[in-house]
């Protein structure tokens, strides 16, 4: 018998990243409040000592699950050096508001939810836009752009309203002319 075709079996996931799998699609689908500790140790399996091991409380969780959600957006992106890459960036965040599982954006959720300045996760959210904008900034400095802050900010202003009207209309969100928006933009 060959040992070609058998598959070593999946290695568990560790508690840690079980949680934040569970946490987070409850937390964008239901909000941060609606959503308790409980469901989410229940959900992820693991002992209320170990969710408080890894979360000493739940801002803590909902601030990692930012911090992973910005990650993971962060790893999907086009590079910053490409061609065009201020317009391909909005082009890759026009085509993930389109999705029929996109329910807008969870850092304006964050900061809408949690409306303290001071709240952590609001701080978060606050962190993950700023960084953003000045992501946006560099890649219209390297697509060659004038006035470099000011189309970054336009930009940026127009996808918040792109992830505002997906959040309110879901997949009927009128996203058809935003390609176009941003091109005019950036003309």
């Amino acid at each position: 018998m060959s040992t070609e075709n058998i598959e070593a079996p999946p290695k568990p996931v560790p508690p840690r990243e079980r949680i934040l799998d569970v946490a987070g699609p409850l937390f964008y689908k239901n909000g941060y409040r609606a959503i308790g500790v409980d469901r989410v140790i229940a959900d992820a399996d693991v002992a209320k000592a170990t969710f408080y091991k890894h979360f000493p409380s739940k801002d803590d969780l909902i601030v990692a699950w930012i911090e992973r959600a910005e990650d993971r957006s962060n790893g999907a992106l086009p590079p910053e050096n490409g061609p065009a890459p201020l317009t391909a960036y909005a082009d890759a965040m026009i085509d993930l508001a389109t999705r029929v599982w996109c329910l807008g954006c969870t850092y304006q959720s964050s900061a809408a939810e949690f409306g303290d300045p001071q709240h952590p996760a609001h701080v978060a959210a606050i962190g993950v836009k700023t960084r953003v904008i000045d992501a946006l900034e560099r890649r219209a400095v390297n697509q060659g752009l004038a006035d470099p802050r000011t189309k970054a900010e336009q930009v940026f202003l127009l996808l918040e309203g792109v992830w505002a009207s997906v959040r309110m209309f879901g997949s009927n969100a009128p996203l058809a002319h935003a390609k176009a928006a941003v091109r005019a933009l950036l003309a």
